[in-house]
Formats: structure tokens, sequence, C-alpha cells
């Protein structure tokens, strides 16, 4: 069954519901998003009883948000302690210190922020919320001398953000610092199967602007980030799977991969693909499979048949975050239709509340593999050209 929550469900995840009759859980926000009433809304007591009844339940959550809810309401099941594991991000480094022995990471209380000392602590070194979401409150600091200037950056974002989410999904009483992870990005969709095998459902490059960017600008998927990276990541879920013992269980994965092929996570997010239903909506217009209904078949993609005939071919996500350096509040409109003109092939686009949220919305595109201008510039950009305030 579905569990949907603020902020976002997209269209295709609802029809994937109706079409399907995949069960949804009847709470406010389901109501609030648009799940109309129907033969697929299932009471929450019901939904409860039916989960305490399945000793392999297959449970999907289109935002972190969903956690509290299963928290409160499955404290009888392993569900909510496997969720704080992956969740809670110096719990997880702990899980895999057995991987990394020489990693180096920290937990931080906020009260402790002020008088934090370097010393010991090795640059460039990454800091976000032990429990975070979305880039919120995440910092890189190369150098000494901008602790001070980061510090204040992150209270001044957290402190703006913190009543956005439950905490849960944001907990800024407390920090990891943990040393910058070298290689290139990659975000997987990925569920574990009844026997705790991974089945991955989508593989994304994350590139950045330059060395200091932590942002979620873009990501893309074509056939060679598919080939090159699918037998590696496989490998490294499989001994995520025996390290935590999940079954039937999503995931949406954060990984560099090194040059010399080693590969770390930068966070693991439970009981759900890509949030905002981005990637694997995404998944679904690049490569014509439905990553929700193969996890609730518990089906595995033929990748090779799949990337057939996508040569020359990526398909992006495009994360519109507010990063022009004015409030949403503050601004008036948005130019979305001139945006669109800067793409080769916009597929998609979703525009959100950027008074409510710190972001305009999202674009997917095919763009051309040749076409490195396209995602040079949008990478780059602040956004400014096309607000009005």
């Amino acid at each position: 069954m579905i569990l949907v929550d603020r902020p976002y469900v997209s269209d295709f995840l609802k029809e994937t519901a109706r079409e399907h009759r995949i069960p949804v859980i009847k709470t406010p926000e389901a109501l609030a998003l648009g799940i109309t009433e129907g033969p697929h809304l299932l009471d929450e007591r019901e939904a409860v009883e039916q989960l305490k009844s399945s000793s392999l339940p297959r449970l999907y959550t289109t935002s972190e948000n969903s956690l509290g809810w299963i928290a409160r309401n499955l404290p009888f099941s392993d569900l909510p302690g496997r969720i704080d594991l992956f969740k809670n991000k110096v719990k997880f480094r702990r899980l895999l210190e057995p991987l990394a022995p020489e990693f180096f990471f920290r937990e931080v209380r906020w009260e402790e922020l002020d008088k934090l000392s370097l010393e010991g602590i090795p640059l460039p070194f990454i800091i976000k919320p032990a429990v975070g979401f979305f880039s919120m409150g995440v910092h890189k600091v190369t150098q000494t001398g901008e602790w001070d200037i980061t510090r204040e950056k992150l209270k001044s974002e957290i402190t703006r953000v913190a009543d956005l989410y439950p905490k849960e999904v944001l907990d800024t009483a407390s920090f990891i610092i943990e040393e910058d992870i070298a290689g290139e990005e990659f975000a997987v969709d990925a569920y574990f199967d009844e026997a705790g095998k991974p089945v991955i459902l989508g593989i994304f490059h994350h590139p950045f602007a330059s060395g200091e960017d932590v942002s979620d600008r873009v990501y893309f998927t074509s056939k060679p980030v598919v080939e090159e990276n699918l037998e590696p990541l496989t490998r490294f879920l499989t001994t995520i799977g025996e390290l935590t013992g999940v079954r039937c269980f999503p995931v949406h994965a954060e990984l560099r991969r090194a040059p010399q092929g080693r590969i770390l996570p930068i966070e693991i997010n439970p009981m759900r693909f890509g949030g905002w239903c981005s990637t694997p909506d995404l998944t679904a217009k690049a490569y014509g499979i439905n990553p929700y209904l193969m996890y609730f078949k518990q089906q595995r993609p033929d990748w090779g048949n799949l990337v057939k005939g996508k040569e020359g071919k990526r398909y992006c996500i495009i994360v519109l975050d507010n990063s022009t350096g004015v409030d949403g509040a503050k601004i008036s409109a948005f130019d979305y239709d001139r945006l669109l003109t800067r793409f080769e092939r916009p597929l998609e686009l979703r525009k959100i509340d950027y008074k409510t949220y710190p972001v305009f919305g999202f674009v997917f595109t095919e763009t051309s593999e040749k076409n490195r201008s396209e995602l040079d510039w949008i990478l780059q950009s602040d956004l400014r050209e096309f607000i009005s305030d």
C-alpha cells in the first residue's frame, strides 16, 4: 500500500495507484493532495490492521513526512527501527564502520556549534543535520577560515526551514561532520526484495557546478550511466542488505564512486525513491517502466534491453531550487515559460509553491549528450533572471 504526504504527489503515481488498485491509506494529507475517493482508498485503521497481519508488508511512502505516521501507527513492527537506522546519519555511519574504518565522522549538537574547535577534523569536511532532507543545512568547509561564516549561514538557514518538516524528516538538534567523499556522485532508486536482495530501478548521475557546490540542481540518467554502474552498485547494495537485514524495503541511495571503483554512501533514504516523485517518474519517461509497480509486483528491470536505442541521450531532472538570494515571499512571479526556452526538449514542468518551499519547481528534459552547454548553464545559474520581485 502507499502512504502519501506533503509536499507533493505526482499525477503519475496517482494514476498508478488508481489503475492498478494499489491501496492508498486515507489520511487527511492524501485527500488534501487530490487522492480521490475510490476502491483503492483504505481507512487508516484498516490499513494498520492489514500491515499488522502481514509478515512482509509492501509499503511505499511518497514523502519523508510520512515517517511520523509509521512511527505512531506501526510500533509493533520493525519498520520504525529500520527507518531510524537509515535516516539517522550518525547511526548509519556507525553501522558502516566495518566497511570503511578509516572514514572520519563526528556528531555535534546544535548548542555545540558556536564553540566547536576544528582541531582534529580533516579538511575539507561536510556538515549537515543528522536527520535531514533535500540538501537543507548541507555545507562544505574547505579551509579553517571559512568555518565562522559557514556556521552562521547554517544557523540562519536551519532557522528558516526548521518548521517546514516534522522532526522525523529534519531534526536540527544534532549534526554530523564527516570527511568529504571523493568521486562521482550517483543517486539510485532500488528496493530490497523478499529475500533481502537489491533490485535497482534507476541510476542517476549528480554533477556539480564546482568542488564547493552541494546543491541538488541536476540529476541525469543515460545508457552509459546505467551500464557502467549497475553491477558495482548492485554489489554495494547487496552488502547494505546483508548489514541491515531489510526486506520488501524501498530506498533512495546517494553514493560516491571513486575513480578506483570504491563506493561510499552519502546517505540512504528509507521507504521511498527520489523525493517529490522525481527520479522514479523520470525513469518511467526515459525507459518506459513503472518503478512503483515493479516494487509492488517485485519485478526486476531488464536493463540490457531497456537502454537499447537510448544512445546519445540524457534524461535530466532540473531542480529549480531558490538560489536567487531573494526570499520566496518577496518574489511576485517566476517566468517558467522563458526558462523552458533554454532547454532542448522539455518533457514536463512541475510548478511548486515557492513562497512555502525553497524551490520554484522541477523540469524533466531530454538532452543530447553533445549538448553540454545546456547543463553547464543551469548548473551555474542562480535563476535571478527569471524572477520578478
